[in-house]
């Protein structure tokens, strides 16, 4: 009898948990850890067959398997293969080393599982796992009060998230008299909800997203999470804060048409100025990594309230593959490039202003019947005239600026064809969403106008009162607390003096 490839892939899961615990004991040598991080890579790609065979929804038990499921199944448990593959000479020494990989190992399988399940119960508790076991690993070293203390903040916030989520939960379940998210969200189901109910449970799913995103005004637990060694905030900006709009998605028939939407688009956006500004006024590396990761959630969660799930879903995968990698190579010594002391010429400047216009006219008319479309229009024509400016513009003579323009060319291409690539996955199992009201649409365009005209009015007047008192205002937002820091760890002092080292 064949094994099908749900099977397949449930029991490759068990198996590399089974070998995770398996390192646990202290007995094992500590090269089975190679062993076990080549068994962590057999589930994604079963996961990836699975996507490349399957194109048809399956429900199977407590699980449902389509091309959003596998290819969510297939981007957690890729991300925690590729940092586990990392971390075996990254944390070798480390007294927490056997802790280290068992814990990631369950953490990225319980949210793997997230996305592969059709019952609210076993969403529930496997959301949960995954939320327990970042805790975990935040607090890896438990002699280090800073760990400590960043961990305990985390996880109260992980538990307000959960249990919001769990009242929401609840809510629909005893409304629609149904577990499963397939029968929750038919037609027949909602209509059993008032429209006082539908705002509440959007209300209430928005706070349970806009929590582990780090939204605006949840973004502290992020910031002090900095302290948890590098290839855990790797998983964590890659695999958990985009897990809001990957909720939103799941739960979008619900979502659609409500106030939640107006609420939601007015808090990402608030996120997005807040993290951009994070991100451009502190010298720390890994903090100007977390200034852009609330940015960059609060765009995909704009996107959300605008309906497009499709683009949210494909930001949320290439957000966290980019950002996985610039984590694990935070330890870089960062290459400063000087500007060149001679502006671009005038036709150069001008000529990327025009592409930009017309890339952006051009997406635009292509979808006339999508609001979400004029800001995504508008957001694709800045980046590709920033990006020609960069690359093109500024590039030094001749050779500078076809090397820019081949650069400028290939990304051009490979951002088509990972889109079309996503589509044509995708476009069967996401709904379209809801269009939010136009006014919303002109109340987002006007927020982001007035933050881009306000950036270059602060940059042009560096010496005015409002640009010092602003840059002073988002370096203590973005600044750790009191019992987050220590001028010199306490635990490091006490490996030194037991051991007669630095371990």
């Amino acid at each position: 009898m064949l094994i099908s490839l749900p099977e397949m892939f449930f029991g490759l899961l068990a198996i590399s948990v089974i070998s995770g615990l398996i390192l646990l004991y202290p007995r094992v040598p500590m090269s089975f850890v190679r062993l076990h991080v080549g068994v962590t890579l057999l589930p994604p790609v079963t996961a990836l067959l699975a996507l490349i065979t399957g194109n048809e929804s399956i429900i199977y038990g407590p699980w449902r398997f389509d091309s959003l499921s596998w290819l969510l199944a297939l981007f957690v448990l890729t991300i925690g293969f590729i940092v586990q593959r990392y971390s075996v000479r990254y944390l070798l020494g480390d007294t927490s080393y056997r802790k280290y990989f068992a814990l990631l190992t369950i953490t990225t399988t319980a949210d793997s599982l997230v996305w592969l399940s059709n019952d609210l119960r076993l969403l529930l508790v496997c959301w949960g796992a995954t939320l327990l076991g970042l805790t975990l690993l935040i607090s890896l070293k438990k002699e280090w009060s800073v760990a400590r203390n960043a961990a305990s903040q985390s996880g109260r916030m992980f538990a307000l998230g959960w249990l919001i989520l769990l009242g929401a939960v609840m809510w629909i379940t005893q409304a629609t008299g149904h577990w499963q998210l397939s029968l929750v969200l038919t037609e027949s189901s909602l209509a059993q909800l008032d429209s006082w109910e539908r705002t509440c449970i959007n209300l209430l799913l928005i706070l349970a997203v806009v929590i582990p995103a780090a939204q605006w005004p949840f973004q502290r637990w992020l910031l002090d999470s900095v302290v948890a060694p590098t290839p855990v905030s790797a998983v964590m900006h890659a695999g958990l804060v985009n897990a809001g709009g990957i909720i939103l998605t799941r739960f979008s028939p619900l979502f659609n048409g409500s106030v939640g939407q107006i609420v939601l688009l007015l808090l990402s956006s608030v996120s997005v100025i807040i993290g951009t500004g994070i991100m451009l006024v502190h010298v720390d590396y890994k903090r100007q990594l977390v200034g852009s990761t609330i940015a960059q959630m609060g765009f995909m969660l704009i996107q959300c309230a605008f309906g497009a799930y499709l683009a949210a879903i494909i930001h949320a995968v290439l957000h966290g593959l980019f950002k996985s990698t610039l984590f694990l190579q935070a330890g870089s010594v960062p290459q400063h490039h000087e500007k060149p002391n001679h502006p671009p010429s005038f036709l150069w400047t001008i000529s990327g202003g025009i592409l930009g216009i017309l890339v952006a006219i051009g997406l635009w008319m292509s979808s006339p019947g999508e609001g979400y479309q004029l800001i995504s229009a508008l957001t694709l024509g800045w980046s590709v005239s920033l990006s020609w400016n960069q690359l093109v513009a500024f590039g030094p003579g001749r050779i500078g600026r076809i090397a820019g323009f081949s650069l400028f060319a290939g990304g051009a291409i490979v951002y088509s064809l990972v889109h079309d690539a996503f589509y044509r996955v995708l476009q069967d199992t996401i709904p379209k969403g809801t269009q939010t009201p136009a006014p919303a649409a002109i109340l987002l365009l006007i927020i982001l106008l007035a933050g881009s005209a306000a950036c270059v009015w602060l940059d042009r007047h560096r010496s005015s009162m409002a640009y010092i008192l602003i840059y002073l205002w988002l370096i203590r937002l973005g600044e750790p607390q009191n019992d987050l820091v220590e001028s010199h760890p306490k635990h490091l002092t006490l490996s030194f003096f037991r051991g007669g080292h630095l371990r």
